[in-house]
């Protein structure tokens, strides 16, 4: 090993044989399959790491999301949250994170129109549609519908083929925000509205979602750009549990609308796309800004959990939240303000006061003022998860599709480590002593 390769690698002896062992370190990383070779004997499997979560495991090599927690720094391929969030519109976001770069004017309008063409859904869709009880989950709907488009698009399954991948790409971001309206006019029983082709992405949701009598929905502009703009801030970060979802499961093969329901599934959580709704929930327990000072305490005394603070990955404040905050103030102006909204803003003064959160670095994330203003625009909390989703459509694309072109990247299948029992063998059921529970049974049957 030349001096520059020593001077890359890590060092390690192994005490229980006295070896020493030089892993070599690339991109302050080493592989995990470099520890294999560390042995007590030739019968040994070899060193695994134990990483529950993923804290501290890097599962690919990605050129799309660079996030710093510690700096609170978010960028889709290079380009600031911020200025995307300014100047951009989610159709063109989604066309960065895909393509890799930012189009022209020629380019963005071809993108724009394709994506439009494929706002439409198969008629059998809606019977399928049709046969969740009224009252299912909008966000149950979603991964049950967008599971369903692989049997539609069979095509979908040559996923080698650029040509086929940049199809699927159009469908899924074109009849995402469909399903999604559907999902909702479903649970309320109201019959299902056409996209208008005419409207912006955003506007056309809108329209699907409340269009009523009206001959033309007309979206307010102003919400109609808070949407995009939340969109823009949900569309990719990084390898979160959606995320590595879509990428496990496409893995395998599969298309990108089994992989995309993957990632919907995960998002249903409510430690993932349902964090906004415990926020609201939050919000509503505390009751009013009086009481906040009270609630602060409780947590402090470990009897609650203060919701739409922290996060994974950053340790310093949200890009994203600080953006939204600011979108909240314009759509209240537009709705009237969330009777919520002055909890909300105490609750942040106190917590960013307070050395208890600082010092453990809880700073408001994307969850805390998001679900105000789906709230004041009308969407009903069960919609959170799913707004989510067509945000996230364009980052978990181009993670799959950077996963399928990884040539490194193999089928995921994690190691673990076995503690359960040694081998022994079977007994015969007369021969097994009776446990208690089997007494009990017993009992109840002879009842």
């Amino acid at each position: 090993m030349t001096a520059t390769e020593q001077s890359n690698s890590l060092s390690i002896t192994d005490n229980r044989t006295g070896k020493r062992y030089e892993v070599p370190i690339q991109n302050g990383t080493i592989s995990t399959m470099d520890l294999r070779q560390i042995r007590v004997d030739e019968e040994d499997f070899g060193l695994l790491g134990y990483d529950p979560g993923f804290l501290n495991t890097a599962s690919c090599k990605s050129r799309i999301t660079y996030i710093d927690g510690d700096q609170g720094i978010l960028r889709y391929r290079g380009y600031p949250i911020e200025q995307l969030a300014m100047s951009s519109s989610f159709l063109e976001t989604s066309y960065l994170l895909i393509k890799g770069e930012l189009p022209d004017k020629e380019r963005l309008a071809v993108w724009t129109y394709n994506i439009r063409h494929h706002t439409m859904t198969h008629a059998n869709i809606i019977k399928f549609m049709d046969g969740f009880r009224y009252d299912a989950h909008p966000m149950g709907i979603m991964v049950g519908t967008v599971g369903a488009l692989s049997t539609f698009y069979r095509d979908a399954k040559d996923i080698n083929s650029e040509e086929s991948r940049k199809l699927q790409v159009r469908r899924l971001i074109g009849k995402i925000p469909t399903l999604a309206a559907m999902s909702f006019r479903h649970s309320l029983g109201f019959p299902y509205v056409l996209p208008d082709n005419d409207l912006s992405y955003a506007g056309n949701f809108l329209s699907m979602m409340f269009k009523m009598t009206e001959q033309r929905y007309k979206p307010n502009p102003v919400l109609e750009r808070a949407l995009d703009v939340l969109f823009i801030l949900h569309a990719d970060h990084e390898q979160n549990c959606s995320t590595n979802a879509v990428r496990a499961v496409g893995s395998s093969g599969v298309d990108p609308y089994t992989a995309i329901a993957a990632g919907c599934a995960a998002l249903y959580g409510p430690l993932h796309g349902g964090a906004n709704e415990a926020v609201i929930h939050m919000l509503l327990k505390i009751g009013s800004v009086d009481k906040v000072p009270e609630f602060i305490k409780s947590v402090k005394d470990g009897d609650g959990r203060l919701m739409g603070f922290g996060h994974r990955v950053y340790k310093n404040y949200d890009p994203r939240a600080k953006i939204i905050k600011e979108i909240a103030f314009q759509v209240f102006e537009e709705t009237g303000k969330n009777p919520l909204l002055e909890i909300a803003l105490e609750l942040e003064r106190i917590a960013l006061e307070d050395d208890y959160f600082v010092s453990r670095k809880l700073y408001p994330n994307v969850d805390f003022y998001s679900g105000l203003i789906y709230q004041a625009m009308g969407f009903p909390m069960d919609m959170f998860p799913v707004l989510f989703a067509i945000g996230r459509i364009p980052g978990w694309l181009s993670q799959w599709i950077e996963h399928v072109k990884d040539g490194e990247q193999k089928i995921a299948r994690p190691r673990q480590i076995y503690l359960g029992e040694a081998e022994r063998d079977y007994i015969p059921m007369e021969k097994r002593p009776k446990t208690r529970l089997d007494e009990q049974r017993a009992g109840i049957c002879r009842l």
